[in-house]
């Protein structure tokens, strides 16, 4: 496996510096989530972890080389990205987007449309029926929903079969059934196959559900990390999000789920000792509520 690592990053657009100094270690084979407030970095840490973004100072290795001494091409046989905002050729059909995920594995004289080995072929068609876009194959992908065109474009990413996958907001545009389908998904990948992904989310919860491993970043710094029960806690909220809350165990999970408060809904501090105030208590049970297990 290719271990990703960020040593003394300073990461700058034009003369604006958004990164300094920053230092990490994306755990192979490992799911990993970044959080953080808005323009906090997550995005830019992502560019550059996948090559995008050359550092001002620092380096990003992959598999103990420097990624941009290291061809592109080979580079992308083992790392893939899904950037925030990906485009595509006006016209393009969802089976030749998923196609092009294959790019990285085939020579420079066979293209996708210039015939596709069977290794191509079973690819696109895992990658498709993952992600329920088979039936979407012959359409344009700029006359796809945003639903749609997100799964499409998390199919040409699984195309890719790479070792270690960055996906930057890869539940934008989605429902919630289909966020969880594809984080279930992903988290399948890296248990069946051992792939090392890294997700930007904004969701906390979900990121708390799926994490082995938690980034939470700030003013282009790492916060915190490591496990989500240790990192996802009502002072790193606060200090992070600049946002009260109550962190309570998810009851699908066991894992941190952080509860926002607001001027309209307040709670009062919970310990482990003592019920809150607006939870029925077991000595008086509500009849009215139904806990479902």
């Amino acid at each position: 496996m290719a271990t990703l690592n960020a040593s003394g990053l300073t990461l700058k657009y034009d003369q604006r510096t958004v990164i300094e100094d920053l230092s990490t270690e994306i755990p192979e084979g490992k799911v990993t989530m970044i959080v953080g407030a808005n323009a906090c970095g997550k995005s830019t840490l992502l560019r550059a972890l996948s090559r995008l973004l050359k550092p001002a100072s620092g380096t990003v290795t992959l598999g103990g080389k420097d990624i941009h001494t290291r061809p592109a091409r080979e580079v992308a046989r083992v790392l893939g990205l899904l950037p925030q905002h990906p485009t595509a050729p006006d016209g393009i059909t969802v089976r030749d987007l998923v196609g092009r995920g294959r790019f990285p594995h085939q020579g420079f004289f066979r293209g996708w449309s210039g015939g596709a080995s069977p290794d191509d072929q079973r690819a696109v068609l895992n990658a498709m029926s993952a992600t329920d876009t088979l039936d979407l194959a012959d359409r344009s992908v700029d006359q796809l929903s945003g639903g749609q065109r997100q799964r499409a474009w998390i199919a040409m990413a699984l195309a890719q079969e790479t070792e270690v996958l960055l996906l930057d907001e890869p539940t934008t545009y989605l429902d919630l059934a289909h966020q969880v389908e594809v984080l279930d998904l992903l988290t399948d990948l890296n248990r069946r196959r051992g792939t090392t992904v890294a997700i930007v989310l904004h969701d906390l919860n979900l990121a708390a559900r799926y994490a082995d491993h938690v980034i939470a970043m700030k003013g282009g710094r790492i916060a915190a990390e490591g496990d989500s029960g240790a990192v996802i806690t009502e002072a790193l909220v606060r200090d992070v999000f600049g946002l009260e809350s109550r962190v309570v165990p998810d009851p699908a999970s066991g894992t941190p789920l952080v509860v926002p408060l607001g001027r309209h809904h307040t709670a009062p501090a919970t310990s482990a000792h003592a019920p809150s105030a607006h939870a029925p208590s077991a000595a008086a049970p509500n009849p009215q509520l139904e806990l479902i297990p």
